[in-house]
């Protein structure tokens, strides 16, 4: 068996792990070395603690800088490298006295089964020495040369913020044209429906997620039906709103799931980015109790049977949207239904988790629901988010729709 502590110790260049709460938990030698500072001094501290900015110089941040860095990293599981950075760091043995640092950082998320991050690694390239000899012969050599460097990072730094701030515009902007496209969550006739969505964690990574629902003719029918798009931000909003809307009009003019899922396929086929794209189909006959289903490469729905045991409608399961060299006919399969049951639609952001199987995410969804039932709709729904995403958000935005039958 691997000894990561060995392995850990072992690694070249400075190396920090630090708790989400930017609590340092271990150090190589490396690091301490390098910094000045022993792992007594360290551990079970904060890096502002411990490497304060230069109280002499209202221009010095590069500990606040990189205190931004960490904390964007723990709220958004997401890795960041930073622009060369000046540090200032105090000396021990001669305390009021700085000495100029030149550090590069890379900071990196290190997360668990259910997408939470749970450790952040803080690497560290000493590049101090590089600046002083490149810097030409005297101190005003270097001192020209960390200008360069100085003024190049603040550069970098500036690029950055722009671009965040440009994500986080087009991630408002696709969520709002989503809403505006995505249909208003009301019941099927007189059976109670209840509808979430939860945008994932991060700028981009949303909008790819839609559902719809809709009451068919003849008799106490309805189609129920989520998809996810493959891309994310404002193109796969509006690949998501062109599926939405061709399914939904499909459902209503032809005979069962599987012809709307072969309808939609052909029209995917015409979409520029709805390639690969996921569906799944269903129509409940409350006449007959009945629902019958297709699906285009989606997570299975689940029934919730009155006695809490849950099955995974996954007899009738085809590859996505476009996917087939030559387009072929959807299969179809049905599954009966007592009063009491629920029906449970649901994109992958609800139980696929990174370094897991989909699996040990629906046999997750399967424990909760059979913890659950004879719930509500609205009461399962809330349940089913607050228990199977992660406490910090998911990393992919999540739909769902549970149906009283």
């Amino acid at each position: 068996m691997t000894d990561y502590a060995a392995v850990f110790r072992a690694l070249p260049g400075m190396i920090a792990l630090l708790t989400p709460d930017l609590v340092y938990l271990d150090v190589n030698a490396e690091y301490a070395t390098r910094s000045g500072r022993s792992r007594e001094q360290l551990i079970g501290r904060r890096p502002f603690d411990v490497f304060p900015d230069n109280p002499n110089d209202p221009a010095a941040n590069g500990v606040r800088n990189l205190v931004t860095s960490l904390r964007r990293v723990a709220a958004t599981g997401e890795r960041d490298g930073m622009a060369p950075e000046r540090y200032d760091v105090e000396r021990l043995d001669r305390p009021g006295e700085w000495e100029p640092r030149y550090w590069s950082a890379v900071n990196v998320p290190v997360l668990d089964a259910d997408g939470r991050v749970v450790l952040l690694v803080h690497r560290v390239e000493e590049i101090t020495e590089l600046i002083r000899a490149r810097g030409g012969p005297g101190e005003g050599g270097a001192r020209v040369l960390e200008a360069e460097v100085y003024a190049r990072a603040r550069e970098l730094q500036e690029v950055n913020e722009r671009l965040r701030a440009a994500h986080a515009r087009e991630r408002e902007v696709a969520l709002t044209l989503q809403e505006a496209m995505l249909p208003a969550p009301v019941p099927i006739g007189s059976h109670p429906t209840a509808v979430r969505y939860r945008p994932a964690v991060g700028a981009l990574n949303v909008c790819g997620d839609w559902y719809d629902l809709v009451t068919l003719p003849g008799g106490d029918r309805g189609g129920v039906a989520v998809g996810d798009v493959v891309g994310h931000g404002l193109s796969a909003a509006g690949v998501m709103g062109q599926l939405r809307s061709a399914l939904s009009a499909a459902s209503l003019v032809v005979a069962g799931p599987a012809k709307a899922l072969d309808v939609l396929d052909l029209y995917a086929r015409s979409v520029a980015g709805a390639e690969n794209s996921t569906a799944v189909e269903t129509c409940i006959d409350w006449d007959r109790r009945v629902v019958t289903y297709s699906s285009a490469g989606h997570p299975p729905p689940a029934l919730l049977h009155p006695d809490g045991t849950v099955e995974f409608l996954d007899r009738a399961t085809d590859p996505p949207l476009g996917a087939h060299l030559e387009h072929a006919a959807r299969p179809q399969a049905e599954a009966a239904f007592t009063p009491g049951t629920a029906l449970v639609l649901y994109t992958d952001g609800l139980v696929e988790r990174r370094n897991e199987d989909i699996d040990a995410g629906l046999a997750r969804l399967a424990g909760i629901l059979g913890r659950h039932r004879g719930v509500e709709p609205q009461a399962l729904a809330d349940a089913l988010l607050l228990q199977m995403l992660p406490v910090g958000g998911a990393t992919d935005d999540t739909a769902l729709i549970v149906v009283g039958l």
